[in-house]
């Protein structure tokens, strides 16, 4: 008789110029029995508003990827980045709803776990942390007020090459945090899934007595939330893992 190792097995569909979010997402899992992440990459360069930059997130190109995560019988899938943050959210939305469809794997995406979340914690006052270029931080406020989230400060680095994401410094990232909690923020978000800002969501939080929510981070609670894990294994990385995944 062969012996099953039961586990959750997370997808994870990953732009292919992120150097953040896998080496995050299994070092926050490498102490966690049973439960382990798998991902599946397409291409995603840069971040910008002009046509070309768009057409990147076309749901053709991020369904393939999802069919092969589902190749590994992986318990949810996520696409972990925040492009509906500027597309709309009903981009998101459509895209879960298609890859359930396709694969019978229930799905979510980093945008829609950070709003998840904020409204988990009841925010009311969100500062948004990016890395991106004016208009691309004004269009992503845009997008969230209209989910009823309208940012209350935020700050953003003007970058639109994505692998130089992940190439800001975490100090730089935290001053960012500081700069938009003295605004007020109740809950603050790093919207980026390729800036290295998870292992500060827990300092931070001491420090400044605010929710930090890493798009990362965040991606993997929902995440492994909707293939019925254990949350609270994680919770040394921040509240959020405290913090039932009710959406309202």
């Amino acid at each position: 008789m062969i012996d099953v190792v039961l586990r959750k097995r997370l997808g994870m569909i990953t732009p292919s110029s992120n150097s953040v979010l896998e080496p995050v997402t299994s070092a926050m899992l490498a102490g966690v029995s049973g439960v382990t992440a798998h991902f599946a990459r397409f291409r995603v360069t840069e971040i910008a508003l002009d046509a070309a930059a768009l057409s990147q997130f076309d749901a053709s190109v991020m369904l393939p990827a999802a069919d092969l995560l589902a190749d590994a019988k992986v318990d949810a899938i996520a696409w972990n980045g925040t492009s509906a943050s500027w597309l709309g959210i009903g981009r998101d939305r459509s895209l879960c709803e298609a890859i359930t469809a396709r694969t019978g794997v229930p799905a979510t995406t980093s945008t829609l776990a950070c709003i998840d979340a904020a409204r988990a914690l009841g925010a009311k006052r969100v500062g948004l942390v990016s890395p991106y270029t004016d208009d691309v931080q004004r269009r992503i406020g845009d997008v969230w007020a209209e989910e009823g989230i309208a940012p209350h400060a935020e700050r953003h680095l003007g970058l639109r090459d994505n692998f130089s994401f992940g190439e800001v410094a975490p100090a730089t990232i935290a001053d960012m945090i500081r700069a938009v909690a003295a605004e007020g923020a109740d809950v603050i978000v790093i919207l980026c899934t390729n800036l290295d800002g998870a292992a500060l969501a827990a300092t931070l939080e001491r420090e400044l007595d605010i929710a930090v929510l890493d798009s990362v981070a965040v991606t993997l609670w929902r995440s492994l939330d909707l293939a019925g894990g254990d949350i609270t294994t994680l919770a040394q990385w921040g509240r959020i893992f405290q913090t039932s995944a009710v959406i309202k």
